[in-house]
């Protein structure tokens, strides 16, 4: 073997201490690790001929390097990996199972979007002195709690451009039972234009058919805001 491969071999415990993933975190905090360093400190250990990390770059191209993929993985399908066992298996659907635990948690002390102002209020950090117009969804659990703010548009002064499909591509994708839309008027206006209502037909129709209701269509504004299912026009 060529001097190049025996260095590219070198076990994790021969890097330079700030290289090896636990001696990183230690020094550089949790953050400054990648996806597949993480991973190798969770199975521990390479084979002999590939670190660690090594190991868990090729676990993870398997999953496309794609965390939620990773975490559909069963111990059978992680054993199939060279240097994984059913341990090694085990530990990363645990550390995935914590993550995906943790997650549920979140979402059930998120604010519960009840009504126009608690929505109004929630959206405030992201629109409130715009200078241009943007078009926002909010997705949301059965609890009306939000699982996610997407911002699907950033347009000019007085519109904005917005594509029906990639508003329920990501309620699909993210399971939102409910959404909430929110644009804000730089103008200050509050009255929703004819294209605001025509569009948001558009939408609620749309979501009848795939099951996932629009909650309401806030209209934002520095000094107040316009709300359709205040106004009864959903």
């Amino acid at each position: 073997m060529g001097e190049e491969y025996i260095q590219k071999r070198l076990s994790i415990l021969q890097w330079a201490e700030d290289d090896r993933p636990r001696e990183k975190l230690l020094l550089k905090g949790k953050a400054s690790l990648s996806d597949a360093e993480l991973v190798a400190i969770l199975i521990g250990s390479g084979t002999k001929d590939e670190s660690a990390v090594d190991v868990a770059k090729r676990i993870l191209a398997l999953a496309e390097n794609d965390l939620n993929k990773l975490a559909r993985m069963g111990v059978k399908e992680l054993s199939k990996i060279k240097g994984i066992g059913e341990a090694k298996a085990i530990s990363i659907i645990a550390a995935m199972e914590i993550g995906r635990r943790r997650k549920e948690i979140e979402r059930d002390i998120a604010p519960r979007l009840a009504d126009s102002k608690s929505i109004y209020n929630f959206m405030r950090p992201d629109l409130l002195d715009l200078p241009t117009e943007q078009f926002w969804i909010l997705l949301l659990n059965n609890n009306l709690c939000p699982i996610k703010k997407v911002k699907v548009s950033d347009g000019g002064i007085s519109q904005v451009i917005v594509d029906l499909r990639l508003i329920f591509k990501e309620a699909l994708e993210n399971l939102a039972t409910q959404i909430v839309l929110v644009h804000n008027h730089p103008s200050g206006k509050l009255v929703p234009s004819q294209e605001d209502r025509n569009f948001t037909k558009k939408i609620v129709d749309a979501g009848r058919l795939l099951q996932i209701q629009v909650v309401d269509h806030i209209v934002f504004a520095n000094t107040g805001y316009y709300s359709f299912a205040d106004q009864n026009e959903l």
